[in-house]
């Protein structure tokens, strides 16, 4: 059986949810959060050491500016609720991508992320204006910079998810088959995995049974 260290997710299908249910794609949005914190729970509970979720990617800045002030008012509602309860949990949260948002969230990431570094239980990579190119172009620029030699090994020390392994699964939820910009190095040998249902809809079964998969799966890594 495989070893299971690092699942990551791209969370598609919110609005679509909303849209269809309520008639609105924030209120999909927010189902979207019950989704989060189910998978964190059942993480914990399978033992895996590391989830990132892609939150916000770079070009979601083109949805309208009513649409990312209500995901950023969700999202500061839910640091502010919750932060205490992770912590608690030992759940340390990091964020990649980068920080130009309000003052306010801003340093509500900040002091998120600081009070919960020392933290081992389970280790969250949040993508927040987040582009895996933007992230390749800086690893790059850095690496130049540092007159260390090219190479995977020192490049990845430049990544933002430096001393973190590369994810054993990606799961994409709401039916679509592109990997939009995430992780685009890190995943280069990672079990991918397209789920038809829509975020608000993925639920703790959903997920055991892609782990089972996964577990299932000879893993050759180039070799036979």
């Amino acid at each position: 059986m495989n070893p299971l260290k690092h699942v990551a997710i791209i969370m598609d299908g919110n609005g679509r949810w909303g849209l269809k249910y309520k008639n609105s794609r924030n209120a999909g949005h927010k189902a979207g959060l019950k989704t989060v914190e189910k998978i964190i729970k059942e993480s914990i509970k399978q033992k895996i050491k590391y989830l990132t979720l892609y939150a916000f990617s770079t070009e979601n800045w083109n949805r309208p500016k009513k649409e990312i002030n209500f995901l950023f008012n969700l999202l500061e509602n839910f640091l502010k609720d919750r932060i205490i309860d992770l912590h608690n949990k030992d759940i340390k949260l990091k964020i990649i991508g980068v920080k130009n948002f309000s003052t306010k969230l801003n340093k509500l990431l900040s002091s998120s992320e600081k009070k919960t570094s020392k933290n081992k239980k389970l280790h969250i990579n949040l993508a927040l204006n987040y582009g895996s190119k933007s992230e390749l172009i800086n690893a790059f620029k850095n690496l130049h910079k540092s007159k260390k030699k090219i190479n995977e090994k020192n490049l990845s020390m430049y990544l933002q998810t430096n001393n973190i392994p590369d994810p054993d699964i990606l799961i994409r939820t709401g039916n679509t088959k592109r990997l939009s910009n995430f992780l685009l190095w890190q995943i280069a040998y990672s079990e991918i995995f397209f789920e038809k249902k829509l975020w608000p809809e993925f639920n703790e079964n959903d997920y055991l049974n892609i782990i089972k998969k996964f577990k299932q799966i000879k893993r050759n890594f180039g070799k036979i």
